[in-house]
Order: structure tokens, then sequence, then C-alpha cells
């Protein structure tokens, strides 16, 4: 019945001479407007002097000033970054960019590969490569301009220009050796099983997501980064009666040294939603500057998102999603118009078709965005609750405001530019949520003696 319908739209839509590239330029130029009309909302908040009254004891007017300093910078960056992607992406489009680099992928294949090689996997595949091999040379300029200088203007960037350089060649061997089985996988799918391919690529990236979840913090992450267990003391010892109380499955407590490539202060816990042991990773620049009670509050928090299941109903509604996407894939992967608008007369390359597809249901984005945004946002505020019915009300605060401090966070934001940003509510609004008022000034200084001291933390890879 679904597929009946499906093909029944796909003949309706597949009509001659149908405008399909002017359609997609305009949804582009669109997103870019908006986009930039709500930067520009934000912008006019980020050049406010008072710091917000909900934060007028926690935050010093230095403090409010280098925050307000550091998020112009950063919109300022993203304006100049975004224009500069957005010509290119019209340009791609506009002059049939992906029919070029198809092309070069088919040439290369045909002059150097033997004749088994020369196929529409192989070729889809070298495409994607070179497609993203030139995106990362042509934005080379912007990564290096985003890490040696805004980011260092602001004391955050602790990374080499020869670690900077290590991180982007290991990037690219895992892009070669995970993207060549899976992509293969994924065209093999969708060529061997024609119509009914969609519930089958469905299953197919399920899987994948899993075993992503799974070898993730056992294979990729330590080919980055460095990852000790934390010591034995008050904090672990704070941290495991609070995990044992609440029942979560702790396997490894470690610390990982994000200070050799940022300041910026993170955690998070991996494995699977429903099995296994889990591991929580604290970075060691949370460690530097926040209290033990700190840490457990906010793995009270994150820990919280465990016990209500967000991360499950989360990677349930990416299951959903993700099957619709395929599904509605299946209406334009035969489309002849829209290949022929974009170059492709006489093939219909699979990889094509579902990157000019991915061009239409653009406008969608951010729809998805702001729905995602919103529920996301309501699990943040039942999460911060739950970490207050056990009792962390005052260290909550204390960690939260300690850690838009550290991160020089925006203090506060359009409603509008936030709606479709901000997966998390704003300091203030959980601040009041929460029904913490602070009376003193919030240091990210660690205490001489600290008995009592530590930091935050993020659950399933999800910021705090």
């Amino acid at each position: 019945m679904i597929q009946a319908f499906l093909q029944r739209l796909a003949r309706w839509l597949d009509r001659p001479y149908f405008p399909w590239k002017r359609l997609v330029i305009s949804f582009s130029l669109a997103e870019f407007a908006l986009e930039n009309w709500l930067l520009f909302r934000q912008y006019r908040v980020l050049n406010k002097k008072a710091v917000p009254k909900a934060l007028e004891k926690e935050i010093d007017q230095a403090t409010f000033d280098k925050s307000q300093a550091y998020g112009r910078a950063k919109a300022q960056y993203s304006f100049f970054s975004g224009l500069f992607n957005q010509v290119k992406s019209i340009a791609i489009l506009q002059y049939n960019g992906y029919r070029i680099i198809y092309s070069l992928a088919g040439t290369i294949l045909a002059k150097y590969a033997p004749a088994r090689f020369t196929g529409e996997i192989s070729q889809s595949l070298l495409f994607v490569y070179l497609f993203g091999l030139i995106d990362l040379v042509v934005g080379l300029p912007w990564s290096y301009y985003h890490s040696f200088v805004l980011e260092e203007r602001f004391g955050f960037n602790k990374m080499t220009r020869k670690l900077w350089i290590t991180d982007m060649l290991k990037g690219q061997a895992l892009t070669i050796a995970f993207g060549i089985p899976i992509g293969s996988a994924f065209l093999a799918i969708i060529t061997k099983t024609e119509q009914s391919f969609f519930y089958y690529l469905w299953v197919f990236m399920l899987f994948v997501q899993i075993m992503g979840m799974t070898i993730y913090p056992i294979l990729i992450v330590p080919m980055f980064n460095k990852l000790e267990p934390l010591k034995p003391g008050p904090l672990k010892e704070g941290v495991e009666t609070l995990a044992s109380k609440l029942q979560f499955p702790l396997g490894e407590l470690k610390v990982i040294d994000g200070s050799k490539r940022s300041a910026h202060s993170n955690a998070y816990f991996t494995g699977l939603p429903w099995i296994g042991k889990k591991k929580i990773v604290i970075y060691d620049t949370l460690l530097d500057k926040s209290t033990d009670k700190e840490v457990e509050a906010v793995l009270a928090h994150e820990l919280g998102h465990w016990k209500r299941n967000h991360t499950s109903r989360l990677l349930f509604i990416a299951q959903a999603h993700l099957f619709y996407v395929f599904a509605l894939f299946s209406v334009f992967i035969e489309n002849k118009s829209l290949y022929a608008d974009f170059g492709f007369y006489m093939e219909k390359p699979v990889i094509i078709g579902f990157l000019l597809f991915n061009e239409v249901l653009s406008p969608t984005d951010a729809v998805l965005k702001l729905l995602m945004n919103v529920w996301t946002r309501a699990m943040e505020y039942e999460a911060d609750a739950f970490a207050v019915g056990l009792g962390y009300a005052t260290e909550l605060g204390a960690a939260l405001t300690k850690l838009q401090i550290q991160n020089l966070s925006s203090m506060d934001a359009d409603w509008l530019y936030s709606s479709f940003h901000h997966s998390h509510p704003i300091l203030t609004h959980r601040l009041q949520a929460m029904g913490w008022k602070g009376d003193k000034k919030v240091s990210t200084e660690k205490p001489a003696v600290s008995v009592d001291e530590e930091k935050p933390l993020k659950a399933a890879d999800r910021e705090l």
C-alpha cells in the first residue's frame, strides 16, 4: 500500500522540463536568508552591555563583556563562512558541478583502475571522495582561521598546527576505511532491492548506527585522544555511589585529554541505550576548575537523561525520520526530469539522485530542527528537575554557571534564534526553572584545598 502510493507520487512528480534547478536554488537562497535574518536578530542581543538581571549576582561585567565579544566574533565568522559556502553551493548547482565531478571520477577509473572497478558503485564512491576532498581543501582557510585566529584570540585553541594536520589526515583515513564498505553496501542494497529498497536500507542503517555507537568509543576516540582512568579519590567515590544509587550500569570512568585541542569544557557517556555497561568520559578541562559535588550534580543531570529514556527516544525519532527520508527518496530515485536538469541526461546514478533529493528536501530541515529543539529543550528541563530532586539544586546551578563562564557561552539569546539553533535552554531559563538563586559571583578558579569539587558532563554525546 505504501509502495503503491509512493509509485503514483513518483509518476506525478516526473514532469518533463520541470524547473528543478530553479526550485532547488530558490530553496537554498530562502534558507540562507532565514539563517542570516535569525543571525542578525541574535547579533543585536550580543551587542547588549548589561548583564541579564537573572545573572547579575553570578556573572561579573568583565566576563559578560568577553562572552558577548566571543559571541559576536562567532556570529561574524558564521556569516562570512556561510556566505562563502552559499556562493559555492549555488555555483555547484547552477553549473552542474555534480556532473563534472562524477564524470571526472569515471575518467580516473577508466584510465587507472582495473575493469572490475569501473561500475556505478566504484564511480559513485570515488565521486563522493573527490567531492569531499575538494570541499575540504576549499574550506581549509576557514578551518585554519576558526582554530588559530578566532578560538586562539579568546584563549580556547590549544591545538598545534601539526595536530591540526594530523587530525585531518586521520579523518581522511577513516573516511576511506569506513566509507568504502558502508557506501558500497548502501548503493548495492538500493540497486538489488529495487522499489522496496527503503525497507532494507533502513534496517541496514540502523545496524550501522548501532555498530557506530559500539565501536566509536573503543576504536575512534583513542585515535585522537588519550583516555586514562579517573584517579581514586572523593570524586570517583561520589560518582560511583551516585551511579549505584540510580542503578546506572557504570563500566568505566575515564578522563580525556581535551585540553590538547581546546580549553572548552565537556563530558559525555557512551554505550547502547538498552544493554551493556556504559562509559563516562570527563574532559580534563572540566576537572581543572569545578568541585566534586558539581560534577556529581552534572552527572545527576546526565543520568536523568538515561533514567527518563531520553537517549532511547531520540534514537527512535532518528530512525522514524530516516525511514521517512528513505521512503520519500524512492519517489525521486527514477525522476528523469530531476537528473536531466542537473546535467544527467543519459544516466541516473543513485548517489546523485540521493544528493539532489536532499537538496529538494532541504526546506523541511528548518521545520524539523525547530521541532527537535523544542523537544530536546523539554528533555533538558526534565533532566535538570531530576538532578534537583536528588538534592543537587545548588551544585547544578553553580556548575551550569561555571560552564557558561568557562565556555564563554552566550548569556542571553533572541527567542527566535534560540528556537532554531539551541537544543538546550539558555542559562537564565534553566536557573529560573530550577528555582536556583545564587548570592555571589561564581568563580571558575579551583580552591587551593579541594575536597569537594568538580565538573559537568553530558550523556550519549549530548551537551549539558
